[in-house]
């Protein structure tokens, strides 16, 4: 046990000097002008001291993510911890907080009715950058950046410093380059690890089947789990291989492997519209050999209708899938609690993540994340932008997102060592996220306030085997891409965004479900129609300013 641990430690050190974190693809829409929507209540030029005084009494509504999830998990809107933030804010800010919830799974629409309709919270979020755009076109944000001292001081100092940048503050990394507005500011990702691959171990070990270490072997897997029914669930019943109609996301690391490893950081990026691989070379025969394994039977065939984790997840835990691919540490996090749920049902059952995608130069590459993640933003109809960035500042200043992060000793967390070891509450202390992250909006992954006890804090984070998540972390980070950073203003992405995302979910079903024989006709059709769709455009502003 001792040298698990000390290998988790060692591990988990190489994130001390890092940003990042998790997450999942996001869908966007054009949003309705709000060119004419001013701001009632303007932020105050006070200098920072005045963050920390009590201004006379008004009221702010906030965006959080309602995930869905089941497993007796709380209303996210009403719970022990939005009671807790209400109390505190109204104690420290004379500030009044009401949350409204917006699907984490239907985001961009939901928020894009909100701002067309002028409802939207006065404190938003999203993970896309190219909505933020679209709405900061259309005149439709509050500009942060007269207040990114006066009022947002915390948080400008826990971002830091940007590495993806040389010299610029992770704070500014939205800045329009052209005017020096400021209309949205990034969350901390406090560690870089993306995606991995999880397969069945107890069911490898039934069939006497080695860990997969290429992608033929994970496919003579899969076919092993349907043919043989190591789990003995019915023949019929065996998912080798599940995943949502979010393919890019839920398929990634098999698909990014077959992209052409010698594409320039130039050509990535220009042909990556809304940060989506279909246009890169050899992207295509990753969906070809997708597309293979519909047709041999190895796919869930209902992948198409969920919207969301939900059904994917469920069967899970239900015992009858082999396979899946998602965020580094998904099958043991607390929060769905696959693994978890799955040994309640089947008590030897195993998960553990393999890295078996190599391409075309024998390398096991996989994207990993950037720094920055969540945009949160104040849109131009807020009444009270004020409360809205001392709200965001309050949330900023590590006592307070502390203990969101960690709850109360002894039912979210338990000491070892002086470092806090996370556990799960069963009662109304319980988490809907992990890490209460659609609460601490200014950090995905945990952070202690002290990088000496970092790695050791990570190590406790998980009530599955240390071995678990030194293994998957090392997975997710080796032969890892970064993220490219291009720091210029994009436009063109917005009006077209929400269109794009619809018809590259149809595509993506159409070209994994069609008939092997008619792949061919039916991708390169789809991609015609997509890129005359909008994406030639921006692709075109890409490249245009690239150059910049």
């Amino acid at each position: 046990m001792r040298k698990k641990l000390l290998s988790i430690i060692l591990v988990f050190a190489m994130i001390i000097t890092a940003f990042s974190g998790c997450g999942a693809k996001d869908k966007e829409q054009q949003a309705t002008n709000q060119g004419d929507n001013t701001v009632t209540t303007a932020p105050t030029t006070a200098p920072t001291a005045v963050v920390d005084s009590k201004p006379e009494y008004s009221e702010i509504t906030v965006e959080v993510f309602d995930r869905g999830t089941d497993g007796g998990k709380t209303d996210p809107t009403n719970n022990y911890y939005t009671d807790w933030i209400k109390k505190q804010c109204l104690e420290e800010l004379n500030l009044g907080v009401t949350f409204v919830a917006v699907s984490r799974w239907e985001e961009t629409d939901q928020l894009n009715n909100l701002m067309a309709a002028g409802t939207a919270p006065d404190v938003c979020l999203t993970y896309s950058g190219d909505i933020v755009a679209n709405y900061r076109d259309l005149g439709g944000l509050t500009n942060l950046a007269p207040y990114v001292d006066t009022l947002l001081p915390d948080l400008k100092a826990f971002l830091g410093a940007d590495t993806a940048i040389s010299g610029k503050d992770l704070i500014m990394r939205n800045v329009n380059t052209q005017t020096g507005e400021l209309f949205s500011v990034p969350a901390r990702r406090m560690n870089l690890a993306r995606c991995n691959t999880f397969i069945r171990k107890d069911w490898l070990d039934k069939l006497g089947i080695a860990i997969p270490t290429t992608t033929q072997e994970f496919y003579d897997a899969l076919v092993a789990f349907k043919t043989q029914d190591p789990g003995g669930v019915g023949k019929d019943k065996v998912i080798p291989f599940t995943m949502t109609s979010d393919v890019q996301w839920r398929a990634s690391n098999l698909l990014e492997s077959f992209v052409d490893p010698n594409l320039s950081r130039k050509d990535r990026w220009v042909n990556s519209p809304l940060e989506t691989s279909y246009l890169l070379p050899g992207y295509k025969e990753g969906v070809r050999f997708l597309n293979k394994m519909y047709n041999a039977g190895l796919v869930d065939n209902q992948f198409m209708l969920y919207k969301d984790d939900t059904d994917s997840d469920n069967l899970i835990k239900s015992g009858v899938v082999g396979a899946f691919i998602h965020n580094w540490d998904q099958a043991y996090r607390d929060t769905p609690g696959l693994l978890r749920d799955l040994k309640v049902n089947v008590p030897d059952a195993e998960f553990i993540s393999i890295d078996p995608f190599e391409n075309s130069a024998g390398v096991t590459e996989k994207g990993s994340y950037d720094a920055a993640g969540l945009n949160i933003f104040v849109p131009a109809t807020s009444k009270n932008a004020d409360g809205a960035l001392r709200y965001i500042n309050w949330l900023s200043k590590f006592e307070n997102r502390y203990y969101l992060q960690i709850g109360d000793e002894g039912v979210t967390h338990e000491m070892v060592n002086g470092v806090p070891k996370i556990i799960a509450a069963t009662d109304e202390k319980i988490m809907n996220s992990a890490l209460n992250i659609d609460y601490t909006i200014m950090i995905n992954g945990l952070d202690i306030g002290d990088d000496t006890k970092m790695a050791q804090a990570l190590a406790q984070s998980y009530s599955v085997d240390s071995q678990l998540i030194t293994d998957a972390y090392t997975n997710a980070l080796t032969n890892a891409r970064p993220a490219i950073v291009v720091p210029v203003t994009l436009s063109a992405a917005g009006p077209y965004s929400q269109t794009l995302g619809d018809k590259a979910k149809t595509f993506m079903a159409e070209s994994v479900t069609c008939k092997e024989a008619d792949f061919d006709k039916v991708w390169d059709a789809d991609i015609s129609d997509w890129l005359a769709s909008g994406a030639q455009e921006i692709i075109d502003e890409r490249a245009a300013k690239y150059v910049e």
